[in-house]
This record gives structure tokens, C-alpha cells and sequence, in this order.
């Protein structure tokens, strides 16, 4: 290492936290930390590795600083963010665009010279009589080509949770610099009105201040994604955001899946079947193995919403939070050293400690005077893959794993039926992935039923034009046998009521996996094909113990032309101002109009499906 690095980093760090880096022998990974030792000015240096002492250290670290709190049970902290940093902020997440280049006017950006140069202002002196925290690990098991090598850099011992795993010298990386910023007696970041997230995408860096929330600091979440996405474009391979899960059929056959869904959706819930097995929840990386279509998990746990998981709907998960282990919780409420949060299933104390105030009670109101809750809405938990009773065994597998279906999940209230399969790859992608909406709820933004397009469940982190990650999953894999894709929708209502149980969704994968495996018949119904009665009505007797009827079958998969038709509409207009929109996509939009509109001078605005295969 040249003598004028050296220098740099022995004054800042002990000998350990030297031969850690001067082992590494990575220039792009010395340049960047010596960069923020300039910058951010630091007390000291601290650089972690993967072995128990240094976890060790981090943990205590983070309860030394009171930025975690220990509670009752042996291994669980919570930690809280502030009042105003409790999630993702859009406005102020930008890609920073270098001069002369042109990125889709649809993503947030700003020039990367006027990027950078507010960032380091911004992070100046950040760390002065702070401790800089380096921390590598790897996306994906290490030594699969999967695997993405990262860098995190902070000066938050919460953020600092991450993995070491040695770096390749001349390893393309992905690095982060994050800065807690101001803090006020609660240790959470104060200004918060100069939050910043930028992407420098052309350096493979995101850069983050004045946030402790872990969806604006830590690295290996959708800050890595948005990097990823670029990553897989240039190299022919495809990031997600979606879970893996296996679907276990008879015999012990095992049949895998991968599903984007956006918030609300029933994403973890999917992904966490009773009687199936998780791989993981977030996020998962495409590629062709040997001539197969391979899914990888590149996470290490779960860092997942907390509402409403209780021991009916999320069994797995409430069990790992209420035993000991290594569990985070965030901005739950607390009360004699127990965590609360809504929708647990047990009554919530009216009083206690969480993200609004130590001395929070019903009733009081926030610094914004608005109503508060006993937990944040967002409140989350943070649990690893190994911890959980359900994880496959082969969630980390280097090879990644067969995937056989695709699906994509939505939320509306009138318009698709609970279960559909797509014609085509191309059908799927175009007029479910594609087209994918969230309709809203009225505890989200106080307006009920607006739908929100949510491109693959992909758009808060697309990184290119909307055309071209499009046509990249159009393209992919082309000359294999590419999965089935299949649409949900877990919301169908009739008078303000659900017409499913929130279990149902466990026949609709097990009808999946019989029909990746050939085994049962589907009915055309214009937009794509649909289970028989006799089916499900089998398979809600096998999975659930339930009687299925014809007259739920009737409500749940009745043809609304009108509404899909309404749905093309939307579409269509949203599609007028991409510019790039794949000819592939306009032609399924119009294929799917010719073939609803024939549907409905035949049959009517609204039909029941057993007259699409009775004959009648």
C-alpha cells in the first residue's frame, strides 16, 4: 500500500483494523474509505470481519450508543428512528446523472457534479468524535455467481449490521456512505429536513445523510437493488424485487416460485404458507444455469413490516419474535421491556415508550399535531433466514434454484379474480407484470380505492427507462423453457366484505403448482386461464379442511369485461408517455382488448365462469 494511504489509516485505527484492509488489497475499496476519513473526519476507525468477536462488538456497540435497547427477552433490542424518518423518502432519493448522459424523466435525478458536491457538504465532519464504522459483505452466498461484494461505510453502529466476506482484488463492488448526521437526546437523526439518498450508479455507490431509517442506510436493501438492476442490464441477467418460496407437492416434490407484490399486497404472507417453505422475502436475482432458469435469495434474513403479524396469520414469524434470539425491532411500542405493536393479537397498553415520544400515551399527538399510534405503521423486525422454522434448507444455495412460476400480485377490490395464468412469458410480463396496480386503502393515504401502476412491483427503484427493464424481462432467457407467470388478487370484495379468507391464498399456490406440473386443466376467460371448480374445490378440502362451493366459485371468478376493459384503458395512457414501451407490450395490450371485447358481445358485461367451460 503506497506510504501516504498507510499514513492516513494508521492514525485513524488499531493494527487489527489495518491488517484487515492492507489484506484486502482492493485500491477501489481503500480510495473510498481513506476518501471518507477525509471527509467525514472520524475519531477513529473500526473495520469488521465476520467472526463472533466482531459481531459481538457491533452489538454492544449499538446498545453502548442507545441506539438499540435490550429488552426482556435473551438477544432481542428495539430502535427507534425519528418522528419524521420512519420510511423511504421519495423526494429526496435522486440518481445522480453524469453530464451529457439522459436518464428516464420518470426517476427522480439531479446533475452528479450538483449531487456530490451538496453530499459532501452535507457529510462534512460528519463523523467528528464518532467512530466510522467499515463494514464488508456480500450479496448472495459468497463464491457463486450470484455474489456481489459490497462496502458499507457509517457511523451508525445500528445500520453497521451487515456481513464480512473477503473482496476479490479488481472485484466489482457496490459501496455505501452513510451519515447518521445531527442527533437529538433520543439518538436518532434530528435533521431531517436535509435527509439526502443519492445513487452515483456510475460508481456503484449510494450516498445517504441525516437518516438512521435502514431503508435510506443500509446497503444491502433496496439501495443495493437500484444499483443491481443497472449491474444486470450491462452483465444479461435480471434483480428483483421479489420473494422465493417452495411449493411442496406430493411425493416430496419440491416446486419453486418467486412473486412480486407491492405493499399490502400479501407478499410475506405468501412467501410464508403454512406447510410451504420460504427462501426469502425481498428481494431475488435471475439467472441461466446450465440451461435452467435459477433464482438466488441474496439476503440474509428479513427486515419486514411488524403490523398485524400474529399467531393466526404469520405463526412462523410471531414465533421467532417471541423467542430468544438475535432480534431488532423498530419503532414498536415498549412497556416493561416488552414489544408491542398493532394487529399482534393481544391488547396493546395505552401507555409506554416508542417512536413518538419515552412518555407516550393514548391520545397524544405527534410535534406535527397530528394523532399518533401505540406502534409506527412501518414499525418493523429484523430476523435471519437460519432462525426461522420454515427457511429451505437450500436458501443460500450458491446455484440459486429452479424457478417454475412467476407470479405477480396486485390489490383490487372489482376487477381480477383471485388466481389467473398468463398464455405466454410474454402475456405474463406484459399484462401482469407490466400492468401490475396497488389499490389503495384509506389508512394509507385517506382516500380509498385509487390505483396505483407499480410496474412489476419494481418502480420506487427502477434504475433505467420503464421500456427497457420491459424488454429486458422480455428478452430474458429466451432460449430456455421459461417459467409460467401467473396474476393474483387476494382483495375481491362484494358489499364492503372480502370474498376470500386470508388463507385461500394457499390453495391458489397449490393450484399453481399442479398446473406447472401439467396436472390440472384451466379455462380461457380472455385475460388469461382460470382453475375449475372441481379443482379447487379438491384442493380447498386437501390444503384448508374447507368445503368450497359453486356459488363462491361463481363470486370469485366472474368475468368483469367492464373493469378489465377499464384496466386497458389506464394502461394504455399510462404506456402513451413511455417512450420506449416494447412494440411486444402494445401488441398484448391490443390482443387482450380484441380478445375481451369478443368475450363481451358473446357473453355479456360480467360472466360466470362455469358458463365459459360448461357450454352453457
Amino acid at each position: 500500500m503506497e506510504k501516504r494511504k498507510t499514513e492516513i489509516l494508521q492514525a485513524r485505527m488499531n493494527k487489527e483494523s489495518y491488517r484487515k484492509l492492507d489484506a484486502l488489497d482492493n485500491d477501489e475499496a481503500i480510495d473510498f474509505i481513506i476518501h471518507a476519513i477525509i471527509l467525514c473526519n472520524p475519531d477513529q476507525v473500526w473495520v469488521g470481519d465476520d467472526s463472533s468477536e466482531d459481531a459481538s462488538y457491533i452489538r454492544n456497540l449499538a446498545i453502548e450508543s442507545k441506539e438499540e435497547i435490550p429488552l426482556n427477552i435473551k438477544g432481542h433490542t428495539v430502535h427507534f428512528d425519528g418522528y419524521y424518518d420512519q420510511a423511504r423518502k421519495k423526494e429526496v432519493t435522486k440518481y445522480l446523472v453524469p453530464a451529457g448522459e439522459v436518464l428516464d424523466s420518470k426517476l427522480n435525478q439531479i446533475p452528479r457534479d450538483e449531487g456530490i458536491k451538496e453530499m459532501e457538504e452535507l457529510q462534512k465532519d460528519a463523523y467528528k468524535g464518532r467512530i466510522m464504522l467499515v463494514r464488508f459483505f456480500c450479496l448472495g452466498t459468497p463464491n457463486s455467481i450470484f455474489a456481489i461484494p459490497c462496502l458499507q461505510i457509517t457511523d451508525s453502529s445500528y445500520v453497521a449490521h451487515s456481513e464480512f466476506k473477503r473482496i476479490k482484488p479488481g472485484a466489482e463492488f457496490f459501496k455505501y456512505r452513510h451519515a447518521t448526521g445531527e442527533v437529538d437526546e433520543r439518538k436518532t437523526s434530528s435533521n431531517w429536513e436535509k435527509n439526502r439518498v443519492y445513487m452515483d450508479y456510475t460508481h456503484n455507490t449510494v450516498l445517504s445523510v441525516n437518516t438512521q431509517y435502514a431503508g435510506n442506510s443500509v446497503g444491502l436493501k433496496k439501495l443495493s437493488l437500484r444499483l443491481a438492476i443497472r449491474k444486470a442490464d450491462r452483465e444479461g441477467w435480471l434483480a428483483e424485487h421479489m420473494f422465493i418460496m417452495r411449493s411442496n407437492g406430493p411425493g416430496g416434490r419440491k416446486t419453486y416460485f418467486c412473486g412480486a407484490f407491492p405493499s399490502a399486497c400479501g407478499k410475506t404472507s405468501t412467501a410464508m404458507i403454512p406447510g410451504e417453505n420460504i427462501v426469502g422475502d425481498d428481494l431475488a436475482y435471475f439467472r441461466v444455469i446450465d440451461g435452467q432458469f435459477r433464482a438466488a435469495n441474496v439476503e440474509n434474513g428479513i427486515f419486514g413490516i411488524i403490523r398485524d403479524v400474529n399467531t393466526q396469520d404469520d405463526p412462523v414469524i410471531f414465533d421467532v419474535l417471541t423467542k430468544p434470539g438475535e432480534v431488532i425491532f423498530s419503532n414498536c411500542l415498549v412497556k416493561d421491556g416488552k414489544p408491542y405493536w398493532m394487529g399482534m393479537g393481544e391488547d396493546v397498553p395505552d401507555n409506554g415508550m416508542n417512536h413518538v415520544s419515552i412518555n407516550w400515551h393514548e391520545g397524544a399527538k405527534g410535534p406535527d399535531g397530528k394523532a399518533t399510534t401505540p406502534s409506527h405503521k412501518n414499525a418493523r423486525y429484523t430476523v435471519k433466514m437460519r432462525d426461522l422454522v420454515n427457511a429451505d434448507p437450500d436458501w443460500d444455495n450458491p446455484a440459486g434454484l429452479p424457478v417454475s412460476g412467476i407470479i405477480y400480485g396486485g390489490r383490487d377490490s372489482d376487477t381480477s379474480v383471485p388466481v389467473r395464468e398468463a398464455y405466454s412469458w410474454e402475456h405474463g410480463i406484459c399484462t401482469m407484470g407490466a400492468m401490475l396496480e396497488s389499490e389503495t386503502t384509506s389508512a394509507t393515504i385517506g382516500q380509498e380505492g385509487v390505483r396505483v401502476w407499480n410496474v412489476m412491483s419494481n418502480m420506487d427503484f427502477l434504475s433505467m427507462s420503464v421500456g427497457r427493464y420491459i424488454q429486458n424481462n422480455l428478452d430474458f432467457a429466451k432460449e430456455i423453457k421459461r417459467p409460467k407467470v401467473f396474476g393474483t388478487n387476494y382483495f375481491l370484495k362484494k358489499g364492503g366484505k372480502f370474498l376470500n379468507g386470508k388463507l385461500d391464498k394457499a390453495v391458489w399456490i397449490k393450484w399453481m403448482e399442479k398446473r406447472v406440473r401439467n396436472e390440472v386443466d384451466a379455462v380461457d376467460c380472455g385475460y388469461g386461464l382460470i382453475p375449475e371448480y372441481e379443482d379447487l374445490k379438491q384442493l380447498f378440502k386437501d390444503t384448508l379442511q374447507k368445503y368450497y362451493s359453486e356459488e363462491q366459485y361463481a363470486e370469485q371468478f366472474a368475468i368483469n369485461i367492464n373493469a378489465c376493459l377499464a384496466k386497458l384503458d389506464r394502461m394504455e395512457e399510462i404506456y402513451a408517455t413511455v417512450d420506449d414501451t416494447p412494440r411486444v407490450m402494445k401488441d398484448e395490450m391490443a390482443a387482450q382488448r380484441k380478445r375481451l371485447e369478443k368475450l363481451k358481445s358473446k357473453m355479456g358485461e360480467k360472466i360466470n365462469p362455469f358458463d365459459l367451460y360448461k357450454g352453457e
